[in-house]
C-alpha cells in the first residue's frame, strides 16, 4: 500500500478534487491518499512550492507527491516525474521543481503515458494519476518516461545581504496569519554572529528579540521566531499578524545587526 499526497489549487467546493481522488482509487484502490492542501491560490506555483518543500520530508521515503498546480493541457509544457531524496514528485514542468529543490533531482523523466483524449483538458485525472499510481506500486521512473536533464527554471527572490543588514521580504502568510519571510535561520545566524538585532517592517514596527515559541509573549503581543519551515516569521500571539501589522506578500523587512 503506497502513499500518494495531493497538493493542488482545486479547492473544496467543486467536483475537481473528487474527480482526482476517484481517478486514483479506480486505478489503485488500496493506496493511501493524503491531502497536503487543495487551497493553493490558483496557478500560484511559488506558494505550492513553499508548502510542499516544507512538508514532503515528513512522509516516509518512496511517497509519491502529486502536484496539481497549473496542469491544464498545454502543448508547450512537459509532464515530469522526479526522484528527490527518495521521494517521487509528479507535476508539470512549469518551474515548480526548480523552486522546490535546493539541489538537482536525483533522477527525472518526461512522462510518456498516452493521454486519453476524453480527459485532454484535465490531464491531472489521467496522465498524472496513472504515473503516480505506477510509482506508488513500485515502478521505476524509466517505466513511465524518458530521462531528461533539465527542468524549467524559476528563481525564488533572495534576501539582499549587506555587512550589517539583511533585506528580506514576505513570501507566505499561513492560515493563522503568521507572516513568513524569505530569511532562513542559517542565513540569519551566519550574518548575526552573536550580535543584537532590530527587525524593522511596515508602520515603523520593530522587534529586537527572537522567541522560541508563540506563547513566550503576552497574548496580543508581536514576536518573531523561526518556525517549522526554518524561515523567520513575524507573528502575534493568538492574533492576526498580517492584518494587524499591515503585512502582505511582497512587503519588505529589514534586519539590522548591531
Amino acid at each position: 500500500m503506497g502513499i500518494i499526497t495531493l497538493t493542488t489549487d482545486l479547492g473544496d467546493k467543486d467536483i475537481y478534487q473528487a474527480a482526482l481522488k476517484g481517478s486514483i482509487l479506480k486505478v489503485l484502490p488500496t493506496v493511501n491518499i493524503v491531502d497536503i492542501t487543495h487551497s493553493v491560490t490558483a496557478f500560484n506555483i511559488q506558494q505550492a512550492a513553499f508548502i510542499l518543500k516544507n512538508s514532503y520530508y515528513y512522509f516516509p521515503e518512496q511517497t509519491v507527491h502529486l502536484i496539481g498546480i497549473d496542469t491544464v493541457y498545454n502543448t508547450n509544457v512537459k509532464y515530469l516525474a522526479v526522484k528527490y531524496r527518495n521521494h517521487y514528485f509528479v507535476g508539470a514542468d512549469n518551474g515548480i521543481f526548480s523552486l522546490m529543490f535546493n539541489t538537482d533531482p536525483d533522477e527525472m523523466v518526461e512522462i510518456t503515458i498516452m493521454q486519453d483524449l476524453k480527459f485532454l483538458h484535465f490531464p491531472l485525472t489521467d496522465i498524472f494519476v496513472k504515473a503516480a499510481c505506477k510509482l506508488a506500486q513500485g515502478a521505476k521512473l524509466t517505466d513511465i518516461g524518458v530521462p531528461v536533464e533539465t527542468v524549467e527554471k524559476k528563481m525564488n527572490l533572495q534576501p539582499v545581504i549587506e555587512k550589517n543588514l539583511i533585506k528580506g521580504m514576505v513570501i507566505y502568510i499561513d492560515s493563522f496569519q503568521n507572516v513568513i519571510t524569505n530569511v532562513t535561520k542559517d542565513l540569519f545566524m551566519q550574518i548575526q554572529q552573536g550580535r543584537r538585532f532590530t527587525l524593522y517592517f511596515k508602520r515603523n514596527e520593530v522587534i529586537n528579540q527572537l522567541s522560541w515559541y508563540y506563547n513566550e509573549v503576552e497574548e496580543g503581543e508581536k514576536l518573531c521566531l523561526f518556525g517549522i519551515s526554518d524561515h523567520l516569521e513575524i507573528a502575534i500571539n493568538k492574533g492576526n499578524a498580517s492584518g494587524l501589522l499591515g503585512l502582505n506578500l511582497g512587503d519588505s523587512v529589514i534586519i539590522d545587526f548591531q
